[in-house]
């Protein structure tokens, strides 16, 4: 790998630790659960970076980082997580994705044990920045941690979508979701958590938004709903 590319990919690895922190020192990850993925440019070497298998998101190691090939095959660090066929998957079937977050955030899980709102969307449209940055999260039903029919699962769901989806929800696991930064990832994850908390306070009796609301915000802000 040329100086330049390597930089770049430096320049990667710094972030994902960056976001990773963050998320830990917030309570959004805890423990070893949860993991970090990225897709490289040509330009940062190509392929994936990804969080290793059990690695704490708080404390990571940027070198110890696992750097993998379009198929998968292992290029540096680390063992990837187990979750990095699911991630692979993801970024085959949503091309504008460049990156993947999954945590076992709190609220979430919570949620998915109370019982969702519906199996095609976990929450009734209650904000308008729900609507606007998160759009529909569907229920993923359960399986072990690291199951390979968990990749399937999500590849249906993204194919079959109305709307393109950002995210899903692994129940009893936590939310996955994507995006075209790992800022704006992170941002939509931080919404998604803080609607289910909101929805979990209320005792889930909050009237979602009327469709004339819904429909303004598609027409203003382009939202995904």
């Amino acid at each position: 790998m040329s100086l330049h590319a390597n930089a770049a990919q430096n320049a990667v690895r710094a972030e994902i630790v960056r976001v990773g922190a963050s998320l830990f020192q917030r309570g959004l990850v805890h423990s070893t659960a949860g993991n970090i993925s990225v897709r490289l440019s040509l330009e940062q070497g190509g392929g994936f970076l990804i969080t290793p298998t059990d690695a704490c998101l708080g404390f990571l190691d940027p070198a110890q980082l696992a750097w993998v090939g379009e198929d998968g095959s292992a290029l540096g660090g680390a063992r990837a997580s187990k979750t990095l066929a699911l991630h692979r998957r993801i970024y085959a079937g949503a091309p504008s994705a460049r990156c993947v977050l999954h945590t076992h955030s709190t609220h979430l899980v919570a949620l998915t044990l109370q019982g969702v709102w519906r199996s095609d969307d976990i929450l009734p449209p209650l904000t308008p920045y729900q609507v606007m940055k998160v759009g529909h999260v569907p229920l993923v039903p359960y399986r072990a941690p690291g199951d390979a029919g968990v990749a399937d699962d999500v590849a249906a769901l993204i194919a079959s979508a109305r709307h393109p989806l950002r995210a899903v929800m692994l129940e009893r696991l936590g939310p996955t979701v994507w995006h075209d930064s790992l800022a704006s990832a992170m941002a939509l994850l931080e919404e998604l958590e803080e609607t289910a908390r909101v929805w979990l306070l209320t005792d889930g009796r909050a009237a979602p938004l009327q469709d004339s609301q819904i429909e303004d915000l598609r027409t203003r802000f382009d939202a995904p709903w």
